[in-house]
């Protein structure tokens, strides 16, 4: 009769993938044949496989849990029948705990030989606030690796070349064969000799000491687009560190950065402005110059204007990024309250306090107010 395969991998019935891995990985560790002294690791290896390969597909243990081994067929999910199960997985997990690179493959170049993307950078660029609205254009620097102007990026010093590796010949991988039950295994590792590369720089370059590339710092002048804020980023394309065996550069990040300003206040595209008017200029109307990032403009103030009401200046906002067009700006009115009076200012208050009365009334409540108690 053979064995429950929770019990195999020493498992709960209620564990979860997760757990199952790496209880196999324990497992697989322990009882290898090629590592094991144990003197039933190869049936208990064999075992171990069959059970993970059974509990590590949700469709497979659904039907063990339901109906036993008769609901998965014994073996069926085992190395000898690995149809189901997916060499490729296996191989892969396998790898992952032990470095070996497959089952009867060998790579014929490592992932340090082939072309990489260089490392995008990034850099924080501060605006006036004038200059995130309308745009302007910045000289910014980036301190970056850069192609050694000595060696040209080999590596070697002038008047030498890089030499291919003799232990690896070349490939950056030397390799060791192995003959197990379930076949020919692979163990790949990165050449002790060249480090992975290949190749072997017997002479240096004396500027960037056999790395193929340099520190430098480089100016750059870019256009930034009206309508930025803080936040924004803008892309230049291949202007990051340079890719390695023949790969593209990577890109340069700006993250923009934006002033507060002295009394303009930005919210989306449209400005915020703040204006303290007088009794007077609210009680009897008055025209008003009112600062814009445009300059100037005249601000009608109708009579009997209070406080906090908001007049809206169309188009004098901020310019729509990447569309047309432009946000408004938003005047909103506060009216001051003089704290010192000379003594005709309070003679001239007293005489229109009396005309208008000593009387304070209730604020009633607005039609919006009464329209919410009805609809409850």
């Amino acid at each position: 009769m053979p064995r429950d395969y929770y019990d195999v991998l020493g498992v709960p019935r209620n564990a979860s993938q997760d757990e199952i891995k790496a209880a196999f990985r324990r497992l697989a560790r322990k009882y290898h044949p090629d590592v094991s002294s144990e003197p039933d690791a190869e049936e208990r290896f064999k075992e171990i496989n069959e059970a993970y390969a059974v509990l590590s597909d949700p469709e497979k243990r659904a039907a063990y849990d339901r109906f036993g081994h008769a609901g998965v067929g014994r073996g069926a999910g085992g190395f000898g029948g690995a149809a189901d199960f997916g060499m490729g997985d296996f191989a892969d997990l396998f790898e992952e705990i032990f470095g070996f690179g497959g089952f009867g493959r060998a790579w014929s170049q490592t992932s340090r030989q082939r072309p990489r993307r260089g490392r995008d950078l990034q850099i924080t660029l501060t605006l006036e606030f004038e200059e995130a609205v309308f745009g302007v254009e910045k000289e910014v620097q980036v301190t970056r690796n850069e192609v050694c102007h000595t060696c040209g990026g080999s590596g070697a010093a002038p008047g030498t070349q890089p030499q291919t590796c003799p232990t690896c010949h070349g490939t950056g991988r030397i390799r060791q064969t192995r003959t197990t039950f379930f076949g020919t295994m692979v163990q790949e590792t990165a050449c002790p000799s060249c480090g992975g590369s290949g190749q072997i720089i017997a002479q240096p370059c004396p500027t960037c000491r056999g790395r193929g590339v340099e520190r430098r710092t480089v100016r750059k002048v870019v256009n930034i687009p009206a309508g930025v804020d803080t936040g924004t980023q803008i892309r230049l394309s291949g202007e990051g560190e340079p890719g390695t065996n023949g790969g593209p550069r990577g890109d340069l990040y700006i993250k923009i950065k934006v002033k507060p300003h002295k009394f303009f206040q930005r919210k989306g595209d449209d400005i915020i402005l703040h204006l303290n008017i007088n009794m007077a200029q609210a009680a009897l109307g008055a025209e008003v110059k009112v600062p814009t990032v445009d300059g100037e403009e005249i601000l009608r103030i109708p009579a009997g204007t209070q406080p906090g009401h908001t007049f809206r200046l169309r188009g004098k906002g901020v310019p729509h990024l990447q569309r047309p067009g432009r946000g408004d700006q938003i005047v909103v009115v506060n009216v001051e309250i003089p704290k010192h009076l000379s003594p005709r200012q309070r003679e001239l208050l007293e005489e229109l306090a009396e005309s208008l009365g000593t009387e304070a009334k209730p604020q009633g409540r607005g039609f919006l107010d009464r329209l919410k108690d009805l609809l409850g």
